[in-house]
């Protein structure tokens, strides 16, 4: 019976230290992450494991989930991955810690391989410095050495807790938390404020508030009756703290302005490198022009008009002199990102694809491409729009491909034309009477001649447009309304100024932009 009582009371003894296994992995995975922050503050600030690693999972990602991430968050799509590989990198950690506890050394070196996948990552993106490699080298080292260490005294707890009567298993037990805390605090603390640093001593606010633009040559008015005061309609210029974004950089490059250079090379009788000023220097002038993402839905939100201030891209080309047989210009952003637009689209004396250095009056806002971008009238952002601009390479469509041309998106992706309803919203009931539809219209680079509305599948009935800035900007549309109780359909659509109707058919963003007649579903009570 005294014998059953003892191994009872061992029993209940028996350690539990195995538990706390999969936190040694998480804690290391900290010092890692946490290291490499520091580091990567001193010697390389692009050297971040975490913003690589999410910036390779956005490059290799298949274009359906792109997609999707895009209409699930929206704008949020890089918070959203973000998000996704910092859980992902906490269970593959646990899971690292766990194996080690089980299996001397795997675990280790399961977090050394992830540790040299972040550094190729690191390693091989654009703009990546020679000591690139150094903070998540350092930061590997420290983690799988505090691995090592938290495992090393989990096992000792876990012996002298096994032990009949052993005193030091309270000691061990409380070094290993003591420890596992202390590192972790300090990880946590250091890498977060390292990372704030970063970012912090890396911006270029300072330099973007105290920048004063040459006055432009020649202003866009906007004209009166260009907006038609109908609540729930879209303003005719998009604020730019309302304005679309969505790229690839999951953090918003800082460019200094005092060191932005652009080059010109390629199919060019003489390769040019232009500084801020000296682009500047060439005269700024203002243009109205529409911006739409390829992703942009039928009815959707993903586009944007601005007053833009810059630089004509073709009086810049003019200075290189693009050479017989070339058709397209690969242009290239801070980050590496790169687009392919047609040459004639940027070199036509009736189309003003610009290097924009303002939006709507100030200096372009980080997030939109400060210090300067490019904007194309007509032209789908992806394929024209490039942000933080930096280099134009003159060549052939056949001698070379963008960004998302691999990724199953066209080449060349003229905007079509479109419209949308604004108001009444779907969801939203509107009382019986006097109701107002309306919405915008798009069609570069021709303009919008007319908006037709049809009611309950009824004839077709012409909407009032607003004045036009230009051809290159939407217009506004509405219709008087006396609509009686019940659910009702409305269908919109465009015509351009050559004729030309907005295409019926139904068609997916890829490759080359959605389209179709939106059809609203309103209910009136």
């Amino acid at each position: 019976m005294d014998t059953e009582t003892t191994t009872d009371a061992r029993a209940v003894r028996r350690p539990r230290s195995w538990i706390w296994a999969p936190l040694t992995g998480i804690v290391s995975a900290l010092v890692l992450l946490g290291g490499a922050e520091v580091l990567a503050a001193i010697f390389a600030r692009s050297a971040s494991p975490v913003l690589a690693v999410g910036s390779f999972i956005v490059d290799i990602v298949p274009r359906p989930l792109k997609e999707l991430a895009i209409t699930l968050f929206g704008e949020s799509d890089k918070i959203a991955l973000l998000v996704g590989v910092g859980l992902g990198a906490v269970v593959a950690a646990a899971v690292a810690g766990a194996l080690e506890y089980r299996f001397r050394f795997v675990g280790a070196v399961l977090l050394a391989i992830g540790g040299a996948l972040a550094t190729a990552a690191i390693v091989t993106r654009a703009g990546a410095g020679a000591l690139a490699w150094l903070p998540p080298v350092v930061g590997t080292i420290a983690g799988v050495a505090i691995l090592l260490v938290l495992t090393a005294r989990l096992r000792r707890w876990a012996a002298d807790a096994a032990a009949a009567d052993a005193p030091a298993a309270g000691v061990d037990r409380r070094g290993f938390f003591i420890v596992s805390g202390i590192a972790a605090a300090t990880a946590i603390v250091v890498g977060v404020g390292a990372r704030v640093v970063n970012v912090a001593t890396a911006s270029v606010a300072a330099a973007r508030d105290a920048l004063r633009l040459p006055a432009a040559r020649s202003t866009v008015t906007v004209p009166a009756g260009a907006d038609l005061g109908v609540p729930g309609v879209t303003p005719i210029i998009t604020p730019n703290a309302d304005f679309y974004r969505v790229d690839t950089a999951l953090t918003v490059p800082n460019v200094d302005p005092t060191t932005w250079r652009l080059s010109i090379e390629g199919m060019v009788d003489t390769p040019i490198e232009l500084s801020f000023d000296d682009l500047v220097g060439m005269g700024l002038d203002e243009y109205g022009v529409t911006l739409t993402c390829v992703s942009n839905e039928v009815g959707g939100n993903l586009v944007g008009n601005a007053i833009w201030t810059g630089v004509p891209i073709r009086d810049v080309l003019r200075k290189a002199g693009p050479q017989s047989g070339a058709d397209m210009v690969l242009s290239e952003s801070v980050d590496g990102y790169t687009a392919s637009t047609p040459l004639s689209s940027l070199v036509d004396d009736n189309l003003d694809a610009i290097f924009a250095v303002a939006m709507n009056g100030e200096p372009l806002p980080f997030e939109h491409g400060f210090p300067v971008r490019m904007v194309v009238p007509g032209l789908y952002g992806y394929v024209s729009a490039t942000k933080w601009v930096t280099k134009l390479t003159v060549t052939r469509f056949d001698q070379a491909e963008a960004y998302w041309t691999p990724r199953g998106y066209a080449a060349e992706a003229p905007i079509k034309m479109s419209s949308r309803v604004d108001t009444p919203k779907i969801g939203n009931p509107v009382p019986a009477g006097n109701v107002v539809i309306a919405g915008m219209a798009w069609a570069q680079p021709v303009g919008v001649q007319a908006v037709e509305v049809s009611i309950d599948d009824g004839d077709w009935q012409q909407a009032t447009l607003s004045t036009p800035i230009n051809d290159q900007s939407w217009v506004q549309w509405k219709l008087d309304w006396n609509a009686d109780a019940g659910t009702h359909y409305i269908v919109v659509r465009a015509r351009d100024k050559q004729g030309n109707l907005q295409i019926q058919e139904q068609a997916a963003i890829a490759p080359n932009g959605s389209s179709g007649w939106q059809r609203t579903l309103v209910t009136v009570s």
